[in-house]
This record gives C-alpha cells, structure tokens and sequence, in this order.
C-alpha cells in the first residue's frame, strides 16, 4: 500500500453514553484525496485491512484475543497514538474519552472503507451522521482496541 493511493487518513475520537456506561471510540477513514480518487482511497483502506488481518465482515474483533493483530492504542499524558502497519496517528482526545478508556481498559476502533464524504471534520453533527450512517458500518471493520500505557510496555 503506498500512502499516495490512500491519500489523508484521518483519525477522530469520541465517546458516547450507552446504558453500560461511556464507550471510547476512534474512527479511522480516507479523506478520499490518493491519486486515484475516493474508490482508490477506498481500496486502498481495504487492502489496509487486509493487511492487518481484518475484514469488513467480521463483526467486533476482540483485539485482545488476537495478539498478533498489528493494530495497537497507546495512551499517555492526555494524549493517543493508533499505530497500524505503515501508520501513526497522534490524537489529544477530550477528557470523557480519556476517563472511559480507563474505565474500559479499551477503545472501539472503526476503520471504515467508506471516503468521508467532504466537510468539516469539526463539525460534531456531520461526524456523527457519517459514523452512524449504516454505509459507514457496512464498511467498516470494528476492533476492541486494548488502550496500554507505558507501564504496560
């Protein structure tokens, strides 16, 4: 996979109130700007996948039962780095997210295959209508992502 295919990965944080408690996601996805447009993007992430050992048919990959997926979340300081094959992003999630990664012990990464369809990615509404979207899902492979720490190391 070279980078020019993928085009702009980006990775965006949130939580959300569910009856269990607030559940920390991260959803990763293609810009849609590699040479070959949003479907190359769109492969490209595919192949990402592919590489990792996921699919988008998979339903939740427990990534703690899976030691050799080569996806991991680092937490430290306030801040997050998701490392993949080839990647590394550095994030500064907000503090419900922060509170309930260390409440879960983990993150649910959604890495979806689906381009963002343009707009601000700081708009918390679009961002949440795209992350919801069953387009989106459909796409997407979706990890119980262990958070460790660098005592954890």
């Amino acid at each position: 996979m070279r980078s020019a295919e993928l085009g702009t990965l980006v990775a965006v944080s949130w939580s959300r109130e569910t009856p269990q408690g607030s559940v920390p996601y991260i959803l990763a996805c293609s810009l849609g700007d590699g040479e070959r447009g949003p479907d190359g993007s769109s492969a490209s992430v595919a192949q990402l996948l592919h590489n990792c050992g996921l699919s988008t048919e998979e339903g939740l990959v427990d990534a703690s039962a899976r030691p050799a997926l080569p996806i991991s979340l680092l937490v430290v300081d306030g801040s997050i780095v998701l490392t993949m094959p080839q990647i590394n992003a550095q994030l500064v999630p907000s503090g419900p997210w922060l509170d309930a990664v260390a409440e879960r012990g983990c993150a649910c990464l959604v890495i979806t295959t689906r381009p963002w369809p343009g707009g601000d990615l700081d708009d918390n509404e679009a961002l949440a209508a795209f992350a919801n979207d069953e387009e989106t899902l459909r796409a997407a492979a979706v990890v119980a992502l262990p958070a460790r720490s660098l005592r954890d190391r």
